[in-house]
C-alpha cells in the first residue's frame, strides 16, 4: 500500500471571497516564490479544469447540495468517485467556484510513496493555524507533534483525528468550511485516515469535505460516506468538446467513432484524435484501435513526450520523480543534470506541464507515463540527482526516499538513513510510514542478520498500522534470518498477537507460550508481559479455549515470576491469577488482595504499571472487590483520558460502565456504553457488547433483551471468548429471575457457572443458581451452587460477597436462621456499591415474609425494594416486586416518570457530563464530536428537560449516590 513510485505532491488554496493568499507563519508549506521564473510561463490549464463545464447538470446539482448545506448551517459529506480522465477534478474546481463566500481548502494527491506522515494533513491545517490555540491542550499537543511542529510522545491517531475535527469547527463558526481533496487515492495513510475520522463525525458543524476518488481503486477509510458516481458525457456535451478540441474538419463517422471509443471520456476525447493525420480525421481511413482506453490514452501521451527535445524530456522525468511540486529543488536538481529552464518550453507549450508556484503534469496519469517509460538506470540517476539536491536537515525523509530510489543494489548506508526516517515517522505517530521505511531499509540491508531485524520491526510496524497480512509476510522475511534467539521469541510474540486478534486462539497461545518461556533468559521484564498477555488471552477464551492449555500457561508464568525481578504490582498480579488458576479460588485470593492493593497504592501512574489496570480491575470483580473495581478503573479511565491513549479507552470503558450497571446506575452506564460505541465507531471496530447485555436484563423489557443477549452470545463465540459467553448467560439468568422464568434461570446459571476458572463473571452465576433452584425447580443445584458460593464468599471477604452470600443462605433456611441472614444480607450490602444486589435482598426477604403471612412486614420491605428498582429503572424486578407488594395488599405507589427516558443516548452523554462540570471541548473531546455538536446536543437537551441553564442539570438529572 504505500510502495508506488512517487513521493506526495498536494497543491493547496486558501480561499475566500476575495481569494486571499494563506498566511503560512510557522507551518510547513511548500515553497510558493518561484512563480514567474524566467523562460517559463503558464500556456494550458489542460486537465486541471479551466473553462466551460460541459453538461454534468445531474453532478452539478449533488454538489449544489453539499454547498447549500453548510451555508444553511449543516454539514456534508462526499466521495466522487470515476474512473481516469472522466472529469472529476473539473467537477471539484468548479464546486470551488461556485463557493462564493465560504471558506475553500484544497488539497490533491499525487502518486506518491506515501510515507511522509500526515504531509497532507500539513497541508490542510495550515490555513487554519490561527485557531490552534483554541483546542484543548491534548488535542493541540497531539497535533503539533504529528505535523513535526513539536516533540513529544507519538500522538494517538484518534486525539489528533478530533484535533482536526475541533480546528475545522473553529475555523467554520465565522463562515462555513469547504475542504476538497482530490486524487485521495494518493495521499498519506495517516492523512486519509484522520480526515476520513473528521468526516464521519460532523454532525452540527458548517463544514463539508469531498474527496475526489478514482475507480476502480478502493479505499476503505471512505467507504460507508456518501458517494457521487461521475461517468462519461453525454454524445452531446461529447460531440461539443470534441468539436472545441478540434474545430478544424471532420468526418462525421470518424466523430462518432471517437465518442463511442471514448465512452464519453474527456480525456479520452481530448487525447485519442491526437494521433490521427488531417487524412484520416478527414476521411475516416485508419487502422482498428487496439488495447483498453487507458493504454490508448497513454499510448498518446507517450508520443507526444518522445517528440520534445533530449532535455525536456530529461526535465520531465525530473518532475515526475520529484513529487512534491517544488519548483526550487527541480531547477536545483536540473542545473546538476545541465539543464536551463528552456527546456521546460516545449513541454509548455504543448500542454503537458505547468511551471509557476508548484510544478504540475497536465493529468497525473502522464506523470506515470513519464516515468515508467524511462528506464531503470534513467530513474536511478533523477532520483541521485534530486537526493543531493534535497537539504538533508530541512527535510531529511524525502532525501532518504531519492536515495533509496537510487540504490541500484542493498546499501547499509540508506538503509540506515531509511531507519532514522522510521524513528522520526514513529515519532509523530505515523506507524504506517514508519512501516514502509523500514520495509525498503529491510531490502536495503546487505548484512543477513540486520535485515532480519529490520524486516522483524517493519513486521511489528506493520500489525500496528493495521496492516497484519503485511506483517506476517515480513515475519516470513525475517525468519529467513538469521536471528537471534532473542529477535525469534519476538517474532512468534507477534504472530502470536496477530492470530489472537484474528480470532485464532487455538493458534494463538501456543505461540505465545514459547515466545514467553524464550524470553525468560533475555528478558524477563518482556517475558513478565508476554506471560500476563498470555494469561490474558487464555481468560478471554475461557471454556471456548483449548484444553489443558490454560493450565501450562500458568504454571510457566507463575515458575516465571518467583525466579524473575519484576514490579511489585505486576508480580503479585501474575502470581496470584496463576495460582487462582491452578490452585483454585481460596488459594489464589491472598495473592490476588496484595496485587490489588499494591495497585491501589501507586503513587506514580507510569504507563508500565497502568498497562495492567484492566486485568486487575478484573481480578477486582472476580475478588467482589467493588472498591477496588471502583477506584482501578476510575483511575485507567482517567488516565486514558488525559494522555488521550484512545485506543485503550473502548476496554476502560467497558470496566467502568459494568460497574455503573451493577451498581444500578443505569444511567451512568448508558453514557458510558454510548461513548463505547462513539469511541469504537470512530476506530471502525466493534464495541463489547457484554455491559450492554447485562443493562438489558436489570431493565427486562424481556423480548428486547433476549435479541440483545443471544445477539452477543454468538458475537462472542464467533470471537472465540468463552469468558463472553459465560457473561451473557449469567445475563440470561439474571433476565429469567427478573421474570420469574425459573426454570430458565437455572439452565442459563449452570451454562454460566459450568467452569469455575472464568474470571470474575462465573460467581455471579451462583446466586442466581440459587434463587432460581429453591423456587421449587432444583434444590440439589442450588444447595451445590451455596457451597462453592460459601467458599469463595470466605476466601473474598467482602461485604459484597458476604452479603451476597448471605442472601442467598437465608433463602436455603427457615425460620429465625432465615432472617437473621437476611437482615445480615441488607446491613453488608448496604455498605456497598451494589444497590441492585442490596434492592434484590429487600425483594427476596419481603416474598420471604409474604409467604409467612406476616403481610405488613412484607410490604415494607417490598414496597422499600419496589421504589428502589424504579429509581434505578430496573424494571424486570421492579415489577416482580409490584406482584408481590399488591398480593401482600400493598399498593404500589406511583412514581415519576424518569426525566432522562426521553433523552437520545447521545444527548443523555452529553448532558451527563454537562451536569458533571464538563466543558464543550472536555465532552466533545470524549464523544468524539465537536464542541459545536456538544452546544446543539444541549440546546435539544435544554428543551426536552424544560430546564434552561447548565446548573438546572444537576435537579433534572440527579447523580447516582455513592
Amino acid at each position: 500500500m504505500f510502495c508506488h513510485s512517487d513521493y506526495l505532491v498536494l497543491s493547496q488554496t486558501w480561499w475566500q471571497a476575495d481569494r486571499v493568499p494563506a498566511r503560512t507563519g510557522g507551518w510547513p508549506m511548500t515553497d510558493v516564490s518561484t512563480a514567474g521564473r524566467a523562460g517559463v510561463r503558464r500556456v494550458s490549464e489542460g486537465a486541471r479544469g479551466a473553462g466551460r463545464l460541459l453538461g454534468r447538470h445531474r453532478e452539478r446539482r449533488v454538489l449544489q447540495g453539499v454547498l447549500d448545506a453548510v451555508r444553511g448551517g449543516h454539514h456534508a459529506a462526499l466521495v466522487v468517485r470515476g474512473p481516469i480522465g472522466v472529469g472529476k477534478t473539473r467537477l471539484l474546481a468548479h464546486l470551488e467556484e461556485s463557493a462564493s463566500g465560504l471558506v475553500v481548502t484544497r488539497a490533491s494527491g499525487a502518486e506518491s510513496e506515501k510515507e511522509l506522515t500526515y504531509a497532507g494533513l500539513q497541508l490542510i491545517c495550515a490555513p487554519m493555524q490561527a485557531k490552534a490555540d483554541q483546542l484543548p491542550a491534548p488535542q493541540r499537543d497531539a497535533l503539533r507533534v504529528a505535523l513535526g511542529l513539536a516533540t513529544g510522545r507519538a500522538p494517538d491517531r484518534f486525539l489528533v483525528g478530533m484535533a482536526v475535527l475541533s480546528l475545522m469547527a473553529a475555523a467554520a463558526e465565522v463562515r462555513p468550511l469547504v475542504c476538497v481533496v482530490d486524487d485521495a487515492q494518493w495521499l498519506d495513510r495517516a492523512s486519509i485516515e484522520t480526515l476520513a475520522f473528521v468526516a464521519r463525525r460532523l454532525r452540527a458543524e458548517r463544514v463539508a469535505l469531498v474527496f475526489g476518488l478514482r475507480d476502480p481503486l478502493t479505499m476503505s477509510e471512505l467507504d460507508g460516506l456518501p458517494a457521487l458516481h461521475v461517468g462519461g458525457l453525454s454524445d452531446d456535451d461529447a460531440h461539443a468538446l470534441l468539436t472545441t478540441a478540434l474545430p478544424g474538419r471532420m468526418d462525421q463517422r470518424v466523430r462518432d467513432r471517437i465518442i463511442a471509443e471514448s465512452r464519453g471520456n474527456p480525456l479520452a476525447l481530448l487525447e485519442l484524435p491526437r494521433g490521427l493525420s488531417q487524412a484520416e480525421l478527414a476521411g475516416g481511413f485508419r487502422t482498428p484501435p487496439v488495447g483498453g482506453l487507458v493504454s490508448r490514452i497513454e499510448s498518446s501521451y507517450q508520443r507526444r513526450v518522445g517528440l520534445l527535445p533530449a532535455d525536456t524530456r530529461l526535465l520531465l522525468l525530473l518532475a515526475s520523480a520529484e513529487p512534491v511540486g517544488q519548483v526550487p529543488l527541480l531547477w536545483r536538481a536540473a542545473s546538476r543534470l545541465g539543464i536551463s529552464a528552456d527546456a521546460a518550453a516545449p513541454a509548455v507549450a504543448d500542454g503537458l506541464l505547468e511551471i509557476d508556484a508548484h510544478v504540475r503534469f497536465a493529468h497525473p496519469l502522464l506523470r506515470s507515463v513519464v516515468y515508467r517509460q524511462a528506464g531503470a538506470d534513467e530513474r536511478r540517476r533523477v532520483h541521485r540527482i534530486l537526493a543531493e539536491a534535497t537539504d538533508a536537515s530541512s527535510d531529511p525523509d524525502r532525501r532518504a526516499w531519492h536515495r533509496a530510489q537510487a540504490a541500484p543494489a542493498p546499501d547499509e548506508d540508506v538503509a540506515a538513513e531509511l531507519e532514522k526516517s522510521a524513528g522520526r515517522a514513529r515519532r509523530q505517530g505515523g506507524v504506517a510510514a514508519a512501516a514502509a521505511f523500514l520495509e525498503r531499509a529491510s531490502m536495503l540491508t546487505p548484512d543477513p542478520a540486520c535485515r532480519a531485524r529490520r524486516a522483524l520491526s517493519a513486521a511489528r510496524a506493520k500489525n500496528l498500522a493495521g496492516a497484519p497480512a503485511e506483517a506476517l509476510s515480513l515475519l516470513s522475511v525475517a525468519e529467513i534470518g538469521p536471528l537471534s534467539a532473542l529477535d525469534r521469541a519476538k517474532s512468534d510474540l507477534l504472530r502470536g498477537q496477530i492470530a489472537f486478534a484474528s480470532s485464532r486462539a487455538r493458534e494463538a497461545l501456543p505461540l505465545l507460550l514459547r515466545a514467553a518461556k524464550d524470553l525468560e533468559p533475555f528478558d524477563s521484564s518482556l517475558a513478565g508481559k508476554t506471560y500476563l498477555e498470555t494469561l490474558s488471552a487464555t481468560l478471554f477464551a475461557g471454556r471456548l479455549g483449548v484444553t489443558g492449555v490454560q493450565r501450562e500457561v500458568a504454571v510457566a508464568a507463575r515458575n516465571a515470576v518467583r525466579t524473575a525481578d519484576h514490579p511489585p504490582a505486576v508480580r503479585l498480579l501474575l502470581e496470584g491469577l496463576a495460582t487462582r488458576l491452578i490452585d483454585g479460588y481460596a488459594a489464589g485470593a491472598p495473592i490476588l488482595k496484595r496485587a490489588l492493593r499494591a495497585y491501589r497504592e501507586l503513587t506514580a501512574d507510569r504507563d508500565e504499571d497502568l498497562r495492567w489496570l484492566y486485568l486487575a480491575s478484573w481480578a477486582a470483580m472476580d475478588l467482589w472487590d467493588d472498591e477496588s473495581w471502583h477506584e482501578l478503573a476510575d483511575r485507567q479511565l482517567r488516565r486514558v483520558r488525559e494522555t488521550g491513549t484512545i485506543s485503550v479507552l473502548p476496554i476502560a470503558l467497558c470496566l467502568r460502565s459494568y460497574l455503573h450497571i451493577l451498581a444500578g446506575e443505569l444511567t451512568e452506564g448508558e453514557a458510558l456504553i454510548a461513548e463505547s460505541e462513539a469511541a469504537t465507531a470512530a476506530m471502525q471496530s466493534q464495541s463489547d457488547p457484554l455491559p450492554g447485555c447485562h443493562h438489558a436484563a436489570l431493565q427486562g423489557r424481556y423480548v428486547h433483551a433476549r435479541r440483545v443477549i443471544d445477539a452477543a452470545t454468538a458475537h462472542q463465540r464467533s470471537r472465540g471468548e468463552g469468558n463472553g459467553v459465560t457473561a451473557t448467560a449469567v445475563a440470561s439468568a439474571v433476565l429469567a429471575n427478573s421474570a420469574g422464568r425459573y426454570a430458565e434461570a437455572l439452565d442459563a446459571a449452570l451454562l454460566a457457572g459450568a467452569r469455575p476458572a472464568d474470571l470474575g463473571v462465573s460467581d455471579w452465576a451462583l446466586p442466581e443458581a440459587i434463587e432460581a433452584g429453591t423456587r421449587g425447580v432444583s434444590r440439589p443445584a442450588a444447595v451445590e451452587a451455596l457451597r462453592q458460593l460459601s467458599e469463595h464468599a470466605r476466601a473474598a471477604g467482602t461485604d459484597w460477597a458476604t452479603g451476597v452470600e448471605a442472601r442467598s443462605r437465608a433463602l436455603l433456611s427457615a425460620g429465625p436462621e432465615a432472617e437473621t441472614l437476611f437482615a445480615e444480607a441488607i446491613d453488608r450490602l448496604g455498605r456497598t456499591r451494589m444497590k441492585v444486589d442490596l434492592a434484590r435482598a429487600h425483594l427476596l426477604y419481603g416474598e420471604w415474609l409474604r409467604r409467612g403471612d406476616r403481610r405488613r412486614e412484607a410490604r415494607e420491605q417490598l414496597q422499600t425494594a419496589h421504589d428502589m428498582f424504579t429509581a434505578m429503572r430496573v424494571e424486570g424486578f421492579a415489577t416482580r416486586a409490584a406482584r408481590e407488594l399488591e398480593a401482600a395488599d400493598g399498593v404500589v405507589r406511583e412514581t415519576t416518570a424518569d426525566p432522562a427516558g426521553n433523552l437520545t443516548s447521545q444527548e443523555l452523554q452529553v448532558a451527563t457530563m454537562a451536569r458533571d462540570g464538563y466543558t464543550n471541548p472536555e465532552i466533545g473531546t470524549r464523544l468524539f464530536i465537536s464542541p459545536r455538536t456538544v452546544e446543539w446536543h444541549l440546546s435539544k437537551v435544554f428543551a426536552k428537560l424544560g430546564i434552561t441553564t447548565r446548573r438546572a442539570l444537576r435537579d433534572a438529572l440527579p447523580e447516582p449516590v455513592g
